[in-house]
């Protein structure tokens, strides 16, 4: 997940109306038109993206957040495997961007220069540049500037060392994987672990990417259709903070598909775009989860739409989105979960040190108690270990 992590963030003691073992409820789904097309409609959308499958994933499912980022620089094979070693039952590999010679490759960001040792190369150096993405004025080095063989020169480094300086002994040793060769490594793990392993790749910028000619959509559909993982019980699920891009998705491809919601108040790129003026607080009330829902399976909402905070930073009272998007039959899978303190809600810091442990397992309990579907965790032997505190309690 992505540039959105600034709007992004992590619901109270006070359970919602959800439990951890919650099944998912049927539901009505708003058509092209508006129109309340009823259970039916729903169940032959539900056909043709995932039927049994990701729904047959364990509950509370524990998402490898770009791998095992919070022990090895994030979207690298070796941040995969880790999650996997760990026991993440889904890991996301893969923030999709390409380069500029129509490859995507997996990387937190288009720009580079916080996650590779880009700035090192002074072949390189003249590739720095300011851009405005979605927006923002964003300066350094873009993928769609380089080729493939070019970024294959790279090496990927800590995106956070003032938080994880641990991580930072690993920089310099992986490259940044293609999505192809995630698509490999996926059967290749699959095969020597002797369990299917789920994958949950994400459209990065698809407007800004459209733009330049180098659409998203097309390019991960034709990969997933060249390894046979394009049908609605393949083992990959994909996610984008920009709805169209799902919408897109959602006419060539069958797999399972869900919208990123980042805080209430902002706007998804392509609605501003557009001209849209809805905002994601739109979005999370039951109509907008309707409309989500006559195209996508999931939402994958920020936590604090889940259980907000209070101008301390403490849980307050959980929201009904759980529940509401139940009751569209959304499955919900929130971001992200992280061990430190400086990620942490206030009321579950523990010390002085913003970067030592907090009480994780305390949030973890708080967020399950909601009734999500599962949750992105840098940290997916905490999360597995809560997760089993909480089914057995």
């Amino acid at each position: 997940m992505g540039t959105q992590e600034t709007r992004r963030t992590q619901r109270s003691d006070e359970p919602g109306r959800g439990t951890g073992r919650r099944a998912l409820l049927g539901a009505a789904v708003l058509g092209a038109g508006g129109a309340v097309l009823g259970l039916p409609a729903a169940a032959r959308a539900d056909e043709r993206h995932g039927g049994g499958g990701y729904r047959s994933l364990p509950k509370p499912t524990v998402i490898g957040h770009r791998g095992a980022s919070g022990y090895r620089p994030e979207h690298t094979f070796g941040s995969y495997e880790l999650a996997l070693d760990l026991g993440a039952h889904v890991v996301e590999a893969g923030d999709l961007v390409p380069t500029k010679d129509g490859h995507l490759v997996c990387r937190h960001e288009p720009e580079i220069g916080g996650t590779t040792d880009v700035s090192a190369h002074p072949e390189f150096a003249d590739r720095r540049t300011t851009k405005t993405l979605d927006g923002v004025a964003t300066t350094g080095w873009f993928t769609e500037d380089f080729t493939l063989a070019e970024l294959k020169t790279l090496r990927a480094v800590e995106r956070i060392p003032a938080t994880r300086q641990r991580n930072t002994i690993y920089n310099g040793r992986w490259e940044i994987p293609t999505f192809e060769e995630v698509l490999r490594w996926q059967d290749e793990q699959t095969r020597k672990r002797g369990r299917q392993v789920w994958i949950y790749p994400e459209t990065k910028h698809p407007t800004y990417f459209r733009k330049l000619g180098l659409g998203l959509e097309e390019r991960v559909a034709k990969l997933l259709r060249k390894y046979g993982k394009d049908k609605k019980n393949s083992p990959v699920i994909i996610q984008s903070f920009e709805p169209s891009s799902i919408q897109r998705l959602n006419k060539l491809v069958g797999n399972p598909l869900v919208v990123l919601l980042s805080a209430a108040n902002t706007r998804p790129w392509d609605f501003v775009e557009a001209g849209d003026p809805r905002t994601v607080a739109d979005l999370v009330k039951p109509e907008g989860l309707a409309w989500i829902a006559s195209y996508a399976q999931g939402i994958g909402p920020t936590l604090d739409l889940v259980i907000p905070k209070d101008a301390s930073g403490n849980l307050t009272t959980p929201t009904t989105l759980v529940a509401d998007a139940h009751d569209a039959g959304l499955i919900l899978h929130p971001y992200t979960m992280r061990n430190e303190n400086t990620f942490l809600p206030t009321n579950f810091k523990k010390g002085t040190d913003a970067n030592a442990y907090g009480d994780v397992f305390g949030a973890f309990k708080t967020y399950f108690g909601t009734g999500i579907d599962g949750v992105f965790s840098d940290n997916a032997d905490t999360a597995l270990l809560a997760r089993a505190d909480f089914l057995n309690g």
